[in-house]
């Protein structure tokens, strides 16, 4: 999470038998969930390269990711009831445009070397 174009929360989660789509949209759900819980928070922008992850969270249909859906709706719930001016606001920027940031974060994931809860299920 950055603000200003510094970071300023790091957070690593460590999960088991999960698929990119549920990894999208848990790292969605844990960005939003971490601003809202900062204070003087006010607007809310969600940068992702899988934009069309984000339209399984508004999507009504019944759908395998209803479970993280719900989650980022509560979030957004408390979100938007604590002042009427509050916003948030999807963007999309794909990999291929290498905007900075994005770039850090990524070369930051690659050399991330995590412990394995079990050996036998690293990838």
């Amino acid at each position: 999470m950055h603000t200003y174009n510094r970071p300023i929360i790091k957070t690593i989660y460590h999960v088991i038998h999960i698929t990119s789509t549920k990894a999208e949209l848990f790292a969605i759900r844990c960005g939003i969930n971490q601003a809202l819980n900062l204070d003087n928070m006010s607007k809310v922008i969600a940068i992702t390269d899988s934009i069309h992850m984000v339209r399984k969270i508004f999507e009504p249909s019944i759908h395998p990711y209803q479970v993280q859906s719900a989650a980022i709706f509560s979030d957004l719930h408390k979100f938007f009831t604590y002042h009427e001016n509050n916003s948030i606001e999807f963007w999309e920027c794909p990999s291929h445009l290498k905007w900075h940031l994005h770039n850090e974060v990524n070369k930051e994931t690659k050399t991330f070397n995590p412990i394995p809860l079990f050996l036998c299920k690293i990838s």
